[in-house]
């Protein structure tokens, strides 16, 4: 493991360099897969050569929105491509901070919204077929790398993906990592992921019985990962290891806010030793949910008036807007942007 101190991302953070004039490109279109009974709605950002119109992407009650220019062709020259996948109950276009920022770094980000654990269907069965979920990905990066609309601006030798929470779990997959369901099963019970289990517990969820959650979603077209706050890697079959990408970075959000069941580190599952070559990342003050798009004045007192998590509460001293810059500080260079 070779861990990149958090100082030194914080010294560094300036030499991020300015967005460029233009707003990024955005379009959506739908992917229809065979593994799925209703298309998957699908985004991609990109540098964008010229304007069109200037659009909100991602608005609604508790976030801000991110903004760009809607269906502009594509920028000269071949980018690196990331995949992108979000977390439990998420979704692609409140992420617009993140792939808005590595546009600005050159990339095209393509993300797709996860059924069955997406905002509004987020289900507790559907959420851990990490099959269903990595194929997602697969599908729409054989989409868009035949779409002649883009396949001549993507630099197929740079393929990248970046995954939080759930969808960090979803990214180690593609990169060749392989979960035991029985060990998950066991977590939920004893391990230090019990807490965080009360969501699956409360559909009937046997991770052992799901045999998405234990199946092989290794895409060998993705060079690059970074993961976030990954869920499940305690749960890691230590026999496919040695089969996993080298040099993956694994990113912390919090020291002592840090959730037990995604902490990757040395005093956690020690996922970051545990991967060949990997990259540890420890950004702090954080947790778990200043991964999530910067909120709107009253979305934390809407969200106390209906009981939902707690998703625009920092800990003291976090400044959300300022975590986002480190993160794509960090994610640009794991991928080498």
């Amino acid at each position: 493991m070779k861990r990149i101190a958090l100082l030194s991302i914080l010294a560094l953070s300036h030499a991020l360099p300015a967005a460029a004039d233009l707003l990024p490109g955005y379009d959506r279109f739908d992917l229809t897969v065979d593994h799925r009974a209703r298309p998957i709605a699908a985004s991609i950002w990109y540098p964008a050569a010229n304007p069109t119109y200037r659009a909100p992407v991602g608005d609604g009650p508790i976030f801000n929105p991110s903004f760009a220019f809607i269906g502009p062709a594509v920028a000269e020259g071949e980018h690196p491509l990331v995949l992108l996948s979000h977390g439990s109950g998420g979704n692609a276009d409140t992420l617009g901070w993140l792939s808005s920022g590595l546009v600005a770094q050159g990339a095209i980000v393509l993300a797709v919204d996860h059924p069955g654990s997406t905002s509004g269907d987020s289900s507790p069965r559907r959420s851990i077929d990490l099959e269903a979920r990595a194929n997602d990905l697969s599908a729409a990066l054989d989409m868009v790398i035949s779409d002649p609309a883009f396949e001549p601006f993507i630099d197929q030798a740079r393929i990248g993906i970046v995954g939080f929470s759930l969808g960090g779990t979803t990214a180690l997959g593609i990169v060749g990592l392989r979960f035991d369901g029985a060990i998950q099963d066991e977590n939920c019970t004893t391990g230090p992921e019990a807490a965080d289990c009360k969501f699956f517990q409360l559909g009937g969820v046997r991770f052992a019985d799901e045999p998405g959650y234990e199946a092989d979603t290794r895409d060998r077209r993705v060079t690059q990962a970074v993961i976030i706050d990954p869920g499940f890697g305690g749960s890691a079959n230590t026999e496919a290891l040695s089969d996993t990408l080298t040099g993956v970075t694994l990113i912390n959000l919090g020291e002592a806010d840090r959730l037990a069941a995604v902490d990757v580190g040395p005093s956690g599952n020690d996922l970051a030793n545990r991967l060949p070559d990997a990259n540890f990342v420890e950004i702090a003050p954080a947790n778990h949910f200043t991964f999530l798009g910067t909120c709107k004045p009253g979305a934390t007192e809407l969200l106390e008036r209906y009981e939902d998590d707690p998703i625009c509460t920092d800990p003291e001293g976090a400044n959300r807007a300022n975590i986002h810059g480190q993160l794509i500080f960090a994610i640009a260079e794991g991928l080498n942007l």
